[in-house]
Protein backbone atom coordinates (compact mmCIF):
# COMPACT_ATOMS: atom_id res chain seq x y z
CA UNK A 1 0.00 0.00 0.00
CA UNK A 2 1.03 4.04 -0.43
CA UNK A 3 1.55 6.21 2.24
CA UNK A 4 -0.55 9.74 2.03
CA UNK A 5 2.23 12.03 2.73
CA UNK A 6 6.54 11.19 3.34
CA UNK A 7 7.46 10.29 6.68
CA UNK A 8 9.68 12.49 8.22
CA UNK A 9 11.46 10.86 11.56
CA UNK A 10 13.78 12.64 13.10
CA UNK A 11 16.28 10.95 15.48
CA UNK A 12 16.82 14.29 18.27
CA UNK A 13 14.09 14.12 20.83
CA UNK A 14 13.60 17.75 21.07
CA UNK A 15 13.12 17.70 16.67
CA UNK A 16 10.71 14.99 17.54
CA UNK A 17 8.62 16.77 20.24
CA UNK A 18 8.48 20.20 17.53
CA UNK A 19 6.89 17.96 15.02
CA UNK A 20 4.53 15.86 16.88
CA UNK A 21 3.14 19.98 17.57
CA UNK A 22 3.64 20.37 14.05
CA UNK A 23 1.20 17.76 12.77
CA UNK A 24 -1.53 17.73 15.69
CA UNK A 25 -3.44 20.16 13.94
CA UNK A 26 -3.93 17.97 10.36
CA UNK A 27 -5.55 15.10 13.05
CA UNK A 28 -9.32 15.10 11.60
CA UNK A 29 -11.94 13.13 14.64
CA UNK A 30 -14.50 12.57 12.37
CA UNK A 31 -16.06 9.53 10.76
CA UNK A 32 -15.61 9.15 6.66
CA UNK A 33 -19.03 9.15 4.84
CA UNK A 34 -20.28 6.44 5.71
CA UNK A 35 -17.76 5.12 8.23
CA UNK A 36 -18.18 1.45 6.60
CA UNK A 37 -15.03 -0.80 7.75
CA UNK A 38 -14.67 -4.10 5.68
CA UNK A 39 -11.40 -4.65 6.87
CA UNK A 40 -9.32 -3.60 9.21
CA UNK A 41 -5.47 -4.00 10.46
CA UNK A 42 -3.91 -4.35 13.79
CA UNK A 43 -0.01 -3.10 13.93
CA UNK A 44 2.21 -4.22 16.21
CA UNK A 45 6.27 -4.05 17.27
CA UNK A 46 8.03 -5.68 19.33
CA UNK A 47 12.30 -5.48 20.64
CA UNK A 48 15.06 -7.80 21.59
CA UNK A 49 17.36 -7.41 23.82
CA UNK A 50 19.85 -5.80 21.34
CA UNK A 51 18.01 -3.31 19.89
CA UNK A 52 16.61 -4.92 17.02
CA UNK A 53 12.64 -4.48 16.41
CA UNK A 54 9.82 -6.23 14.46
CA UNK A 55 6.56 -4.93 12.88
CA UNK A 56 3.74 -6.82 12.21
CA UNK A 57 0.58 -5.65 10.13
CA UNK A 58 -2.24 -8.29 10.14
CA UNK A 59 -5.35 -7.25 8.15
CA UNK A 60 -8.71 -9.10 8.64
CA UNK A 61 -12.43 -9.38 7.68
CA UNK A 62 -14.45 -7.69 10.05
CA UNK A 63 -17.27 -9.74 9.18
CA UNK A 64 -15.37 -13.23 10.33
CA UNK A 65 -12.44 -11.74 11.87
CA UNK A 66 -10.34 -14.00 9.75
CA UNK A 67 -6.71 -12.87 8.58
CA UNK A 68 -6.77 -11.77 4.33
CA UNK A 69 -3.03 -10.40 4.58
CA UNK A 70 0.23 -10.07 6.74
CA UNK A 71 3.07 -8.25 6.41
CA UNK A 72 6.46 -7.95 8.33
CA UNK A 73 9.10 -5.67 8.85
CA UNK A 74 12.46 -5.64 10.35
CA UNK A 75 15.49 -3.31 11.89
CA UNK A 76 17.19 -1.74 14.65
CA UNK A 77 16.40 1.43 16.17
CA UNK A 78 18.28 3.94 17.85
CA UNK A 79 15.51 6.18 19.07
CA UNK A 80 16.17 6.63 22.64
CA UNK A 81 13.07 5.02 24.86
CA UNK A 82 11.37 8.75 25.94
CA UNK A 83 7.72 8.34 26.76
CA UNK A 84 5.75 10.15 24.33
CA UNK A 85 7.90 9.75 21.97
CA UNK A 86 7.88 6.13 21.58
CA UNK A 87 5.95 6.18 17.77
CA UNK A 88 9.99 7.44 16.52
CA UNK A 89 11.31 4.58 17.59
CA UNK A 90 8.40 1.77 15.65
CA UNK A 91 7.49 3.78 13.37
CA UNK A 92 10.31 3.20 10.48
CA UNK A 93 10.01 -0.89 10.70
CA UNK A 94 5.85 -0.55 10.51
CA UNK A 95 6.10 1.93 7.96
CA UNK A 96 8.01 -0.73 5.90
CA UNK A 97 5.49 -3.44 6.82
CA UNK A 98 2.55 -1.46 5.65
CA UNK A 99 4.39 -0.73 1.93
CA UNK A 100 4.59 -4.72 1.59
CA UNK A 101 0.75 -5.17 2.01
CA UNK A 102 -1.51 -5.78 -0.84
CA UNK A 103 -4.34 -5.20 0.91
CA UNK A 104 -5.17 -1.22 1.53
CA UNK A 105 -7.23 -1.80 5.10
CA UNK A 106 -10.68 0.70 5.66
CA UNK A 107 -9.40 1.27 9.68
CA UNK A 108 -6.19 0.54 10.92
CA UNK A 109 -6.07 -0.41 15.05
CA UNK A 110 -2.60 0.35 17.16
CA UNK A 111 -1.65 -0.74 20.09
CA UNK A 112 -0.65 2.32 21.87
CA UNK A 113 -2.31 5.81 22.11
CA UNK A 114 -4.22 8.39 19.83
CA UNK A 115 -5.23 11.63 20.84
CA UNK A 116 -4.70 10.46 24.72
CA UNK A 117 -0.95 11.28 24.05
CA UNK A 118 0.27 14.53 26.17
CA UNK A 119 0.84 16.36 22.80
CA UNK A 120 -2.55 14.62 21.26
CA UNK A 121 -0.32 13.19 18.91
CA UNK A 122 0.03 9.73 19.76
CA UNK A 123 1.05 6.71 17.53
CA UNK A 124 -2.34 5.71 15.61
CA UNK A 125 -2.25 9.96 14.88
CA UNK A 126 0.98 9.69 13.11
CA UNK A 127 -0.19 6.90 11.32
CA UNK A 128 -3.36 7.83 10.10
CA UNK A 129 -1.78 11.08 9.02
CA UNK A 130 0.98 9.26 6.83
CA UNK A 131 -1.24 6.50 5.51
CA UNK A 132 -4.48 9.00 5.11
CA UNK A 133 -6.54 5.82 6.34
CA UNK A 134 -8.89 5.80 9.22
CA UNK A 135 -6.55 4.89 12.13
CA UNK A 136 -7.47 4.42 16.30
CA UNK A 137 -5.49 3.38 18.94
CA UNK A 138 -6.64 0.83 21.74
CA UNK A 139 -3.94 0.79 24.58
CA UNK A 140 -3.46 -2.15 27.09
CA UNK A 141 -2.52 1.26 29.42
CA UNK A 142 -4.29 4.42 30.21
CA UNK A 143 -2.66 7.84 29.52
CA UNK A 144 -4.85 10.18 31.51
CA UNK A 145 -7.34 10.26 34.20
CA UNK A 146 -10.15 7.88 34.18
CA UNK A 147 -12.74 6.64 36.06
CA UNK A 148 -13.20 2.85 36.27
CA UNK A 149 -16.05 1.64 34.11
CA UNK A 150 -18.90 -0.61 34.71
CA UNK A 151 -18.32 -4.43 35.06
CA UNK A 152 -20.46 -5.51 32.76
CA UNK A 153 -19.36 -5.59 28.73
CA UNK A 154 -19.57 -2.31 26.98
CA UNK A 155 -19.40 -0.30 29.99
CA UNK A 156 -17.28 2.96 29.22
CA UNK A 157 -15.48 5.92 31.12
CA UNK A 158 -14.09 9.32 29.58
CA UNK A 159 -10.26 9.51 29.76
CA UNK A 160 -9.04 13.23 30.44
CA UNK A 161 -6.10 14.99 30.04
CA UNK A 162 -5.83 18.94 31.48
CA UNK A 163 -10.05 18.84 32.16
CA UNK A 164 -10.14 17.61 27.60
CA UNK A 165 -12.14 14.01 26.75
CA UNK A 166 -9.19 12.66 24.77
CA UNK A 167 -10.42 8.93 24.65
CA UNK A 168 -12.42 6.36 26.59
CA UNK A 169 -11.71 3.40 28.82
CA UNK A 170 -13.78 0.54 27.29
CA UNK A 171 -15.03 -2.51 29.35
CA UNK A 172 -14.55 -5.13 26.42
CA UNK A 173 -15.44 -8.25 28.67
CA UNK A 174 -17.41 -8.44 31.97
CA UNK A 175 -14.95 -7.74 35.11
CA UNK A 176 -11.60 -8.13 32.75
CA UNK A 177 -9.60 -4.66 32.80
CA UNK A 178 -10.57 -2.22 30.35
CA UNK A 179 -8.81 -1.07 27.64
CA UNK A 180 -8.12 2.56 26.71
CA UNK A 181 -9.32 3.77 23.30
CA UNK A 182 -8.51 6.91 21.39
CA UNK A 183 -8.82 8.46 18.03
CA UNK A 184 -6.34 8.15 15.14
CA UNK A 185 -7.65 9.79 12.37
CA UNK A 186 -10.10 10.23 10.18
CA UNK A 187 -12.66 8.41 12.82
CA UNK A 188 -14.82 9.40 15.91
CA UNK A 189 -14.55 8.73 19.55
CA UNK A 190 -17.96 7.10 19.14
CA UNK A 191 -17.16 4.87 16.24
CA UNK A 192 -13.92 3.35 17.56
CA UNK A 193 -15.03 2.64 20.58
CA UNK A 194 -18.23 0.56 18.98
CA UNK A 195 -15.13 -0.89 16.83
CA UNK A 196 -13.33 -2.12 19.34
CA UNK A 197 -16.68 -3.91 21.08
CA UNK A 198 -16.92 -5.35 17.71
CA UNK A 199 -13.31 -6.53 17.36
CA UNK A 200 -13.40 -7.95 20.71
CA UNK A 201 -16.16 -10.82 20.98
CA UNK A 202 -14.45 -13.13 23.40
CA UNK A 203 -11.07 -11.31 24.61
CA UNK A 204 -10.05 -8.49 26.56
CA UNK A 205 -7.98 -7.39 23.60
CA UNK A 206 -9.47 -6.48 19.88
CA UNK A 207 -8.79 -9.87 17.46
CA UNK A 208 -6.44 -6.91 15.43
CA UNK A 209 -4.33 -6.47 17.92
CA UNK A 210 -3.97 -10.47 19.48
CA UNK A 211 -3.23 -11.37 16.13
CA UNK A 212 -0.46 -8.72 15.48
CA UNK A 213 1.24 -9.71 19.03
CA UNK A 214 0.96 -13.24 18.31
CA UNK A 215 2.99 -13.00 15.59
CA UNK A 216 5.31 -10.62 16.69
CA UNK A 217 6.12 -13.02 19.70
CA UNK A 218 6.58 -15.91 17.26
CA UNK A 219 9.38 -13.56 15.58
CA UNK A 220 11.27 -12.74 18.44
CA UNK A 221 11.25 -16.66 19.62
CA UNK A 222 11.83 -18.08 16.49
CA UNK A 223 14.91 -15.49 16.39
CA UNK A 224 13.61 -14.22 12.73
CA UNK A 225 16.01 -11.24 13.53
CA UNK A 226 19.56 -11.10 11.91
CA UNK A 227 22.05 -10.36 15.66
Amino acid sequence: MRMAMAAELPDDPEAAVALQDRLRGQVDPTDPAPPRFETVAGLDSAYDEQGNVVAVVVVLDTATLEPIDRATAHGTTQFPYIPGLLAFRELPTILTALEKLDTTPDLMVCDGQGLAHPRRFGLACHLGLLTGLPTMGVAKSLWGNACEPGPERGSMSDILLDDEVVGRAVRTQPGVKPVFVSVGHHISLDTACATTLALAPRYRQPETTRRADHLCRTLLREKALPR
